[in-house]
């Protein structure tokens, strides 16, 4: 809502806002807050309903474009339905966003990024940091700052100061992001943090889920693959940078990917050649400013113009082009024709 809105607002277009489902408290106070500032009524409206619901606007005439932020799943059949319906698409999905982190990184700051980035936000968020690609040279020196690290972080309530880390939304999230940790134990990658035992006090009713990290996670391993959207960090080994490299394109999500390295040339080959369209070089939140295009690739965006940016501005206009003459005095009294395809003026023959 935050990136699209204003976008669509200031190209003179009018909105409608399908509130998401778990929190549509947060949509409704920041609709009270676009009134308070004066907008007029009918100019960005708000609905709260189920997907069911949603569906009717992926097919009403009189809605021109669908701005979506969510599943792949359900990215790709709004996608599919929108479009038979004549109308533009932009879908922001699913991420598995992967950071290559070289020998000659800052270990010590390279720790402190990754964790404010995978378990921020509890982990949910689509430019969570949930995968590290290590050199082997270095891999074991910072699964052991990672777990120091990690392990000092307070979880509790989100509205208290003092926490570092929130719950997740709700009981259905909690149950899918321990489900997923099961899941990664099953499949043979090392459980060196198990966020499943925590228990905040005072409140051991809550949706509560510990930073959780995994180490020797190998190529098709779901718990590595797929998007889990908790605290869930998993660190698989590497030899060098081209195997790297190969690892992470392999994946079929490309919304984010990072290096932390020192070297100049090894972070501009990343950026040449990795898929992410958002590219961070020790930055391990790598969202761009509003003035730049939101560019997930693969699985993580459907359709053709992104988010923000100037792609965010011709996805809510209509583009026309318009060719002119103006005639001289001369011109209009002898019979000119134009030839509008070369711009070349004729005269017809004086008799």
């Amino acid at each position: 809502m935050g990136w699209m809105a204003p976008l669509c607002l200031a190209t003179g277009n009018t909105m409608v806002i399908k509130a998401a489902s778990f929190t549509p408290r947060t949509s409704m106070r920041i609709m009270e807050l676009w009134a308070e500032a004066g907008l007029p009524a009918g100019v960005l409206n708000l609905v709260t309903c189920s997907r069911n619901e949603a569906e009717i606007l992926l097919r009403h005439p009189d809605v021109k474009g669908i701005s979506f932020v969510g599943s792949t799943g359900v990215g790709r059949h709004i996608y599919e339905t929108a479009a038979k319906n004549g109308k533009r698409v932009q879908c922001l999905t699913e991420a598995k966003n992967h950071a290559l982190v070289l020998k000659d990184a800052a270990l010590e700051r390279t720790a402190k990024g990754i964790i404010n980035s995978a378990c921020g936000c509890a982990g949910e968020r689509c430019m969570a940091l949930p995968v590290i690609v290590a050199e082997e040279a270095i891999a074991d020196q910072l699964v052991a700052t990672l777990k120091r690290l990690i392990s000092n972080l307070k979880v509790g309530p989100a509205y208290e100061k003092s926490s570092q880390m929130g719950p997740v939304v709700n009981a259905e999230h909690l149950k899918f992001v321990t489900d997923w940790i099961g899941k990664g134990v099953e499949e043979g990658a090392e459980l060196v943090l198990d966020g499943r035992k925590i228990k905040v006090e005072g409140y051991e009713n809550g949706f509560y889920v510990g930073p959780t990290l995994f180490d020797h996670v190998k190529s098709g391993m779901s718990i590595g693959d797929r998007e889990v959207f908790g605290p869930v960090l998993c660190f698989k080994r590497v030899k060098n940078f081209e195997e790297g490299v190969t690892l992470m394109n392999a994946n079929e999500f490309a919304n984010g990917s990072v290096i932390y390295t020192q070297s100049g040339y090894y972070a501009r080959e990343f950026a040449k050649r990795t898929h992410g369209g958002q590219v961070g070089v020790n930055v391990g939140i790598p969202v761009p400013l509003g003035v730049f295009g939101f560019t997930g690739h693969k699985h993580s965006f459907f359709g053709d113009l992104h988010a923000m940016g100037t792609d965010g501005v011709r996805f809510y206009t209509e583009l026309k082009s318009v060719t002119t003459h103006w005639f001289s005095e001369e011109e209009a009294k002898e019979g000119a024709v134009l030839n509008s395809w070369d711009g070349m003026i004729s005269f017809p023959e004086k008799k």
